[in-house]
């Protein structure tokens, strides 16, 4: 019934004949979801989405809790032709409203509990319908779903027709939305799903958000792919996680998962089920990967993605997997340093910018050909903006950010967008936004500010400030008052220095 629609035929041959195998254990209510009834509501959301005008190439806008029904119309967006955008729950309706003004969606769901803040937005968007999807599935997307009938026939969609659009922040402030094809999302799940030996035996434990690539593209599709099972956690929860580990064989996390399950004296005796523990969306410290290894006996596959690009490298699942780096190149991916400037090739062992080519690479940004035309090359090739060496046996070691990136608990901030909220409080000159070493979330956003002359401000005004304009995690842990930022003799603010003189402010 699937066969002209590339990503659903992929993601789905692995259940065909496995009607009652499990597909997901809701570990709230110990409800479970059987791969029958999981595809019999992606048809029915499908059916629904189609009945509201949904149109191949349609956007649906998703800004909604992490429930099984998310699961599903993501999947039935797919299955009705439509490209599918989920949107961080920490977003404001400010934030919301670029994102619905740039994608144009044929529908937008949201949080009931967030309906009357959104229903404007959506609005002025032009948004044809607006549904809802709380806590429990409470809201009207369900009952959507429930009036129609299963049996609905996937639209044909071709390898390079867009499957997802994800936005990812740029340097100047405007988000790009990165469109995802039907080819990047198989391929790359089908590579990962064969790379970290996946199988009908496997039970993931799934506590990442389904709003990014990480946990909804790698832990969904790879779990999908193989045809296993997932105890879905409606976020992280170390409780929970060593609750689960006895009956599962995986888990799927960022860095702050393992130096948080750490912590909990019942990790070894829990963990020893288990057969494989993946990290990514951040960087691993070798500290905690040493700590892993000793508490647990497994050493954790760290691995690298981005929004663009699926994921690139990883570290082996037989053979060494060396702490500090992101392992070797995926089959499929090709990799290579470059010379910022020149865009040369540079011999291993030296620095340079990271750039990837291969099915698992975006094809573009939405409404941004010169944007696109800037990051990515005529012959396929993605110029990823991170510095990276890659060593004489093909290890991948990322050692710095171009564009000043900052990575906290596994999510992006692009300090140009904090600071334009911050530069346009009442009394700011001027501010530097930065990211120093966390020991909970890898990296926190720290803001430097320099104030006008005479004018009152304080690390509490600016926090005060800046509170639902921005999303909970681009939100300063700290601001430091400066008379002035440091510059070089050209003018240009010196962030390298400013990460060196404020590194230990958040330690200890």
């Amino acid at each position: 019934m699937y066969d002209q629609n590339h990503l659903a035929h992929a993601i789905s041959r692995a259940s065909d004949g496995r009607h009652a195998a499990t597909f997901l254990t809701d570990m709230r209510d110990g409800r479970t979801i059987t791969y029958g009834d999981f595809w019999s509501n992606a048809e029915r959301m499908a059916a629904a989405l189609v009945a509201r005008g949904l149109a191949p190439g349609d956007r649906v806008a998703v800004q909604a809790p992490k429930e099984p029904a998310m699961l599903e119309l993501y999947v039935g967006t797919v299955l009705a032709g439509g490209v599918f955008l989920p949107l961080n729950t920490a977003y404001t309706p400010d934030e919301v409203a670029y994102f619905l003004g740039d994608a144009t969606p044929r529908v937008f769901v949201c949080d009931p509990a967030n309906l009357d803040a959104l229903a404007s937005v959506a609005a002025d968007a032009d948004v044809a319908h607006v549904m809802t999807l709380g806590e429990g599935e409470a809201g009207t997307l369900v009952p959507a779903r429930d009036a129609q009938e299963p049996g609905f026939r996937a639209v044909p969609r071709a390898a390079l027709d867009l499957a997802a659009i994800l936005y990812t922040s740029g340097t100047t402030g405007r988000s790009k939305g990165a469109m995802l094809t039907h080819r990047a999302l198989a391929s790359n799940s089908e590579t990962l799903r064969d790379y970290w030996r996946f199988t009908d035996k496997d039970v993931l434990i799934h506590a990442l958000p389904i709003f990014h690539t990480h946990g909804l593209f790698v832990a969904t599709n790879v779990t999908l792919m193989a045809g296993g099972a997932a105890i879905f956690l409606p976020g992280f929860d170390a409780d929970a996680i060593i609750r689960a580990m006895p009956r599962a064989t995986a888990l799927m996390g960022v860095p702050t998962f393992y130096t948080r399950l750490l912590q909990d004296d019942r990790l070894a005796d829990a963990a020893r089920n288990m057969r494989l523990f993946v990290s990514g969306s951040a960087p691993l410290l070798a500290e905690t990967h040493e700590r892993w290894r000793a508490v647990t006996g497994h050493a954790i596959l760290e691995r690298y993605g981005m929004t663009e690009t699926n994921m690139n490298t990883s570290n082996p699942y037989d053979g060494e997997r060396r702490a500090g780096t992101v392992g070797v190149p995926l089959p499929g991916v090709d990799v290579k340093v470059c010379d910022p400037e020149t865009g040369a090739e540079l011999p291993r062992g030296e620095i340079g910018v990271l750039e990837v080519r291969g099915d698992n690479v975006f094809a573009g940004y939405w409404q941004m050909p010169e944007k696109t035309a800037e990051e990515l090359r005529s012959d396929g090739w993605f110029i990823t903006g991170d510095l990276a060496v890659i060593d004489a046996d093909g290890y991948v070691t990322i050692v710095g950010r171009g564009k000043d990136l900052i990575i906290t608990g596994g999510f992006n901030v692009y300090p140009k967008e904090v600071e334009g909220v911050i530069d346009a409080l009442p009394g700011v000159l001027e501010s530097a936004v930065i990211g120093v070493p966390h020991p909970d979330f890898g990296e926190a956003v720290v803001a430097v500010v320099v104030a006008r002359a005479g004018a009152a401000i304080d690390e509490r005004v600016i926090l005060d400030g800046v509170s639902g304009r921005l999303a909970k995690f681009k939100q300063p842990k700290r601001v430091v008052m400066a008379e002035a930022l440091p510059r070089n003799t050209m003018g240009k603010v010196q962030k390298n220095i400013m990460r060196e003189t404020y590194a230990d402010l958040l330690q200890g």
